[in-house]
């Protein structure tokens, strides 16, 4: 249970893979933790080094004093990266890791070689939303948005197929810190990152979801047609589509960064 010390955060992270393999990194979304990237450790550690962690606000990382912007939460990245001695390495964020590889491959080219942006945006609308968003757990707690948050993130034929998996995000989700959650609320209302697509130079690869009512379908085509060279690839799921199809995920995933 590897925890690194940054100076601003205590981030808890796990590798999985060959040792001397190319690195991956795997980035979580709001309101989940590294275990949520478990359908993909088995598939991509055959042929990468992977590393997962816990996101500041989340899992077993630490909590600190919000709120966050989305060049902390990509500083943290970036403060892995060098604690471990690793120079370049593939990135692949879900939702509110997409958002930091996108700060990633605009702010820190250097640092990264292929790019995978899942269930995002670079810009989630008025403030008004995120704000409601986090009055309510300030108000209710995590459980007052757990059952909202997962009709978004999986479909109803999943849920009805699925319901181990469910159950197990589910309490993921309920066991993230309300503070580090409205902390991380804060990063995703005040990102505006449309302006710095064009900057992206890393080959890039977004996915989406079917039933995506997050990030639908339509707004991941525009973020690809914003960044120089990305292709958009839609699978059969809702907003988690690494779990919702993740069979599908995996091998876009691997086929691309191979």
């Amino acid at each position: 249970m590897p925890i690194i010390d940054t100076g601003t955060a205590r981030l808890h992270c796990r590798w999985d893979g060959p040792e001397q393999g190319p690195v991956v990194v795997l980035s979580n979304s709001l309101g989940a933790a590294l275990d949520m990237w478990l359908p993909q450790v088995g598939p991509f550690g055959e042929h990468f080094r992977v590393l997962r962690y816990d996101t500041r606000g989340h899992g077993l990382s630490s909590v600190p004093g919000g709120p966050y912007t989305v060049e902390q939460l990509a500083t943290d990245v970036l403060d892995l990266l060098d604690a471990h001695g690793i120079e370049r390495a593939h990135f692949c964020g879900l939702s509110m890791g997409g958002t930091v590889g996108m700060w990633l491959g605009a702010h820190a080219p250097e640092r990264i070689d292929r790019l995978v942006l899942s269930n995002t945006a670079p810009y989630f609308g008025p403030p008004e939303g995120m704000n409601a968003r986090i009055e309510s757990v300030r108000q209710q707690g995590i459980a007052g948005i757990v059952d909202g948050v997962i009709e978004r993130w999986f479909t109803a034929a999943f849920r009805a197929t699925e319901p181990d998996t469910v159950r197990r995000i589910r309490a993921m989700l309920l066991a993230t810190s309300p503070e580090g959650y409205v902390a991380c609320c804060a990063a995703l209302r005040d990102l505006d990152e449309r302006g710095s697509l064009a900057r992206i130079r890393a080959p890039t690869l977004v996915l989406t979801g079917s039933d995506d009512p997050s990030s639908p379908p339509g707004a991941a085509l525009a973020l690809a047609a914003a960044v120089p060279g990305a292709r958009c690839i839609e699978l059969p799921a809702a907003h988690l589509s690494n779990l919702g199809a993740a069979a599908a995920f995996n091998a876009s995933v691997l086929g691309f960064l191979a």
